[in-house]
């Protein structure tokens, strides 16, 4: 896996697709340490007529999962693992999230995680979203990576 993505690279090795794919850019990537991925936030994405009509707001589950799918895509390219049809990237856990500023149609989310440890097929990260060098959201995040029977 390169230690840059586009968007086609990508969906290459995320199973997500429209509306719920969340990571537009890996603009750097050293496997088994850490990942830096865009998210460009658009008033056409569909949550924004519903949350909220008068002062749209990104979800801040909708962040965390942006930091999760960027996870997602360092513990693969630190398996050297590659995704099939059958592959699937399960979230399995999340602790101390915070959110620290609204997130709005415009902005583009600076995604950093860091691979704090791998057991036994876990992986947990220190994440963070950061929209021009202000913190938006942070958490610590867990995946797996799995085949479907």
């Amino acid at each position: 896996m390169e230690n840059t993505m586009d968007i086609t690279r990508i969906m290459q090795h995320l199973p997500h697709r429209y509306p719920f794919l969340l990571v537009d850019r890996v603009i750097e990537m050293v496997p088994s340490e850490r990942i830096v991925a865009i998210k460009n936030i658009t008033m056409n994405e569909p949550q924004f007529p519903g949350h909220f009509p008068r002062h749209p707001i990104m979800p801040g589950v909708l962040m965390i999962e942006a930091m999760a799918q960027a996870s997602g895509l360092l513990a693969l390219a630190s398996t050297g693992q590659a995704m099939t049809q059958d592959s699937v990237i399960y979230f399995v856990g999340i602790d101390g999230a915070r959110f620290k500023r609204p997130v709005v149609p415009g902005d583009q989310l600076r995604i950093e995680a860091t691979i704090l440890r791998s057991t036994r097929g876990i992986w947990k990260f220190a994440a963070k979203a950061t929209v021009d060098g202000q913190l938006a959201c942070e958490a610590e995040l867990m995946c797996t990576i799995k085949e479907l029977d």
